[in-house]
């Protein structure tokens, strides 16, 4: 083989080098898009439920009944786990 034909055999190796990395590339940018479209999607449902839960906070208060003290502990631990999630899921979807 002649020089010319080495460095073109080099060439068209690389190529196919890159061309397969590009592919790989490109299978998980679309993993990572489908990633992003489920954290949005649980944030959304996530928003959701800590939205209506202040409502029922905001209801019972309003109603006089107020929360005894075990289901309003209760209420606040639920009401922190899911803002702790959406602030997970926000900090994910800004990275």
């Amino acid at each position: 083989m002649t020089q010319p034909e080495i460095q073109l055999k080099r060439v068209h190796e690389k190529i196919l080098l890159l061309l397969k990395q590009h592919q790989t590339l490109q299978r998980e940018n679309e993993r990572l898009k489908e990633d992003i479209r489920k954290i949005q999607a649980k944030s959304e449902i996530l928003t959701r439920d800590a939205e209506k839960f202040r409502h029922q906070a905001d209801v019972l208060k309003l109603s006089g009944r107020g929360l005894e003290d075990p289901d309003k502990k209760m209420l606040e631990k639920r009401l922190s786990q899911y803002v702790r999630e959406i602030d997970k899921c926000i900090a994910l979807l800004q990275e």
